[in-house]
C-alpha cells in the first residue's frame, strides 16, 4: 500500500511538473496596438498553454524583468529589445506585432502646423522608448538642435505616457511625442491637434516588437512553438474581427476609459501586424546610436538575433500569409 502511494505522489508531482512546463510568463504593456498579445492569454487554454501575463509602464521595465529571470515572453518597443541585447540579455526578436503607434501632437491653442514651428517651444516624450528616437530623427531632419536643458533650439520634458497629456493638458509644454492611444484621446478630447505622424524617418513606421529568451526557445521550444502558434491566431482574429479587438481592448485593457472614437484612430495609426525583419531593427539601432538613445557600447547586429522561423512556421500552420 506504501510503495503504491508513493508511485501516486511520485505520478502527481511528475503531472505538476508538466503542467508547469506548460506555463508562459509573458510581460506586456498597455496600449491599444498591445491588445492581440495580452489577447493570447484568453485562447491560451485552446494552445494548449496558459499565459501568465504581467503588464509594465514602459518597455524598459519589462526588459528589466526578463533579465531577471522574471519573463519568458516579452512584447516592447524595439529600442527597449535593442538596448537589452546590448547590454548582453539573452534575448531572440522573433515577431513584430503591431507597427506605427506614434504621433507628434501640439496643443490646440497654438499654432503649431509643422516640426520646425517647434523652435523656442517645449516637447515632451517619454525617455528611452521609440517616440524618443523619434522625436530627435525629426527634429535633426528639421534642422532644430535640442536637449533637456535650456539654450537650445526645443527643450526636451521626459515624461511618463499619462503625463505627457496632462502636461499638455495643463500647457506645461507646447508638444508631445506621444503613443497611441493616448495621441488620439488628446485629439479627441479637444486640447491637443495632430502635426505629424512622424513616419518620414529612415525607421519609416516602427515596429513592436516580440522577444523570447534564448533559455526559453532552447529548453521549451515545443512550447514556444505553441505560444507562437497562440500570438498568430490571437493577431488573425484581431484583424479579421475589429469588433472583438475593440471589444477587448476598451473594456479589459482600458476599463472603459477610451471611447469607441479613440480606438479606432488608435488602430489606424497603429494597426495590428505580425512581422519584422532585420534591416528595419538595424536601421532602428543605428539611429538609437547616432542620438546616444540607450547608451550602447556595443550595439547589437540585427541579423545576428532577429530570428522569423518561429512565426514563419506559426504562419505556414494557420495558412496566414
Amino acid at each position: 500500500m506504501l510503495k503504491k502511494t508513493m508511485v501516486l505522489a511520485g505520478l502527481l508531482a511528475m503531472a505538476g511538473v508538466t503542467q508547469a512546463e506548460e506555463v508562459v510568463r509573458l510581460g506586456n504593456l498597455k496600449f491599444a496596438h498591445y491588445g492581440a498579445v495580452s489577447y493570447i492569454k484568453e485562447i491560451a487554454p485552446k494552445c494548449g498553454i496558459k499565459v501568465e501575463e504581467r503588464v509594465f509602464a514602459k518597455g524598459l521595465d519589462a526588459m528589466q524583468a526578463v533579465i531577471a529571470g522574471e519573463l519568458d515572453v516579452g512584447a516592447v518597443s524595439s529600442e527597449a529589445a535593442i538596448s537589452a541585447r546590448a547590454s548582453g540579455t539573452p534575448i531572440t526578436l522573433v515577431a513584430g506585432f503591431a507597427k506605427g503607434g506614434a504621433r507628434l501632437v501640439g496643443r490646440a491653442d497654438l499654432k503649431i502646423s509643422s516640426v520646425k514651428d517647434l523652435k523656442g517651444k517645449k516637447v515632451g516624450v517619454t525617455r528611452g522608448g521609440i517616440q524618443d528616437i523619434l522625436l530627435a530623427a525629426e527634429l535633426a531632419q528639421n534642422g532644430l538642435t535640442f536637449s533637456d536643458q535650456p539654450g537650445k533650439d526645443v527643450q526636451i520634458i521626459y515624461l511618463g505616457f499619462p503625463d505627457l497629456n496632462q502636461a499638455l493638458l495643463g500647457k506645461n509644454i507646447d508638444a508631445i511625442m506621444q503613443s497611441e492611444p493616448y495621441s488620439s484621446q488628446a485629439i479627441n478630447k479637444g486640447f491637443a491637434k495632430e502635426i505629424i505622424k512622424p513616419y518620414d524617418t529612415p525607421i519609416g513606421e516602427p515596429v513592436r516588437t516580440m522577444v523570447m529568451t534564448d533559455k526559453f526557445i532552447k529548453e521549451r521550444r515545443p512550447v514556444a512553438e505553441k505560444f507562437m502558434r497562440c500570438f498568430v491566431e490571437a493577431t488573425r482574429t484581431f484583424i479579421d474581427k475589429p469588433e472583438v479587438a475593440e471589444k477587448y481592448v476598451r473594456e479589459n485593457m482600458f476599463k472603459g476609459q477610451i471611447t469607441h472614437d479613440d480606438f479606432a484612430d488608435a488602430i489606424e495609426n497603429s494597426p495590428y501586424s505580425y512581422d519584422v525583419t532585420a534591416e528595419h531593427i538595424q536601421i532602428t539601432t543605428d539611429l538609437m546610436q547616432k542620438y546616444g538613445i540607450g547608451k550602447m557600447s556595443k550595439p547589437p547586429v540585427a541579423k545576428e538575433w532577429v530570428k522569423t522561423d518561429l512565426l514563419d512556421q506559426a504562419k505556414k500552420a494557420l495558412n496566414v500569409k
